[in-house]
């Protein structure tokens, strides 16, 4: 029987193979969750409960998730090919 260290070092099972997600979309719902938290943190500022920073800090997150959309977007990766029994798929 080997330790449990040997099969950790050499598993036996092959991995799983990697899930389709659309990237684009979770970065953009995170990017909402910022805008959400600028929302509320502007309104907390105005009237004085917190700091500005906490508004700006939520700000560059909302950029930041727009440029990772816009990145996502463009490395979307290519889509299946359609085999000549199949026909083409309709939008």
């Amino acid at each position: 029987m080997p330790s449990p260290f040997a099969t950790l070092l050499h598993p036996t099972r092959t991995t799983p193979p990697p899930v389709a997600i659309d990237l684009e979309r979770v970065v953009l719902v995170g990017t909402g969750v910022w805008v959400l938290a600028m929302v509320a943190t502007g309104i907390l500022a105005l009237t004085g409960e917190v700091e500005w920073d906490l508004v700006w800090v939520c700000a560059t997150g909302a950029a930041l998730g727009l440029v990772g959309a816009d990145w996502a977007r463009r490395h979307r990766p290519a889509p299946p090919a359609a085999t000549p029994d199949e026909p083409p798929a309709q939008d």
